[in-house]
């Protein structure tokens, strides 16, 4: 399939879920649901999953009269409430955006006309950082994946890869039902953060004939990243806990897929990201030499956390063996 045929392929419609949680984030709220409305392409529904806050969902109805708000009881988290906003639609492909994100206005146009090719079960796209104030100048560039965003290093154009992110992506609704749509009890809740998003796409590619991931930076949005996550602390805190959810991940599905693209990216992005810092530094730049040690530290921090993940999983299985053996 060439880049023209896709172009003029007809695009499948399309049912855009948003998870929303908490009142403080209303704005953000009302604005995504914004961006959603002023994309280049009509969608089919917009639909505001309220998680466990019927005070919210209330205030959603009231003012949100043009979106379909729905309210989730069961399990609270990101993962739970976008499969209940899935239950509730009827487009072919199903969008997730964060309730803290803002959509470009060619978002949808760009990753759906990627579904012109069957073997394609979803596609994400580019996630640019808003912060709320100046990015620290010691934060490293290749780890704004910590902050929900494209980290330096990621593909500049189209191209197949083993999973997107949750918070901009797009799944075919068939291929979505036919795995069960994300793991109950797997993915964001609170402060701990286990890699969903990596999951359901390995086991989307696995039940789909040739299934394919596509990421396109072309469908852009934007995500807002709060004072706190400028922090040196939660830097190493959401390092650390990205390395015990692919401890996890690694637990329920096979550990060198699930480990693949962070193998890459600590050979090749993180390198070349240490070689940058120095060389700024010795540029005039203070900060890039601060940028490199970060790198480093970040690196530990994801190692230690995989490492303290995977010897507890062992553990407990040993224990588990253990019991059984004497029971």
């Amino acid at each position: 399939m060439t880049g023209t045929e896709s172009d003029f392929a007809p695009l499948p419609p399309v049912s855009v879920i948003i998870a929303a949680y908490t009142a403080k984030r209303w704005n953000d709220t009302v604005q995504a649901v914004n961006s959603v409305k002023l994309q280049s392409i009509p969608v089919a529904e917009t639909i505001l999953v309220i998680d466990n806050n019927p005070e919210l969902l209330s205030q959603a109805r009231a003012e949100l009269t043009d979106v379909k708000v729905t309210l989730h009881t069961g399990s609270r988290g990101a993962s739970s409430a976008r499969n209940t906003g899935v239950t509730v639609s009827h487009g072919e492909v199903v969008a997730f955006l964060d309730d803290d994100a803002v959509a470009s206005p060619r978002w949808l146009e760009s990753l759906l006309r990627h579904f012109a090719n069957s073997e394609v079960v979803g596609a994400g796209g580019r996630i640019d950082p808003i912060w709320a104030s100046t990015a620290p100048r010691w934060f490293p560039p290749e780890f704004n994946w910590a902050i929900g965003a494209s980290y330096r290093g990621m593909p500049e154009h189209a191209v197949p890869v083993r999973n997107v992110w949750s918070g901009n992506m797009v799944i075919r609704r068939k291929v979505f039902d036919a795995i069960g749509g994300f793991r109950e009890g797997f993915g964001k809740v609170g402060s701990r953060s286990s890699p969903e998003d990596t999951d359901l796409c390995l086991r989307a590619s696995s039940a789909h004939p040739g299934g394919t991931w596509i990421y396109d930076p072309e469908g852009l949005c934007g995500h807002r990243v709060p004072a706190e996550r400028a922090k040196l602390s939660f830097f190493i805190s959401r390092c650390y806990n990205e390395g015990l959810g692919k401890a996890a991940l690694s637990t329920l599905t096979d550990a060198p897929a699930a480990t693949a693209t962070e193998r890459e990216y600590t050979k090749r992005v993180l390198p070349h990201g240490i070689f940058l810092g120095f060389r700024e530094a010795g540029g005039g730049d203070v900060f890039g030499a601060y940028r490199s040690c970060s790198i480093a530290v970040g690196l530990m921090c994801a190692a230690g956390g995989y490492v303290t993940g995977r010897t507890g999983s062992l553990v407990k299985a040993v224990r588990s063996r253990d019991k059984e053996l004497l029971s």
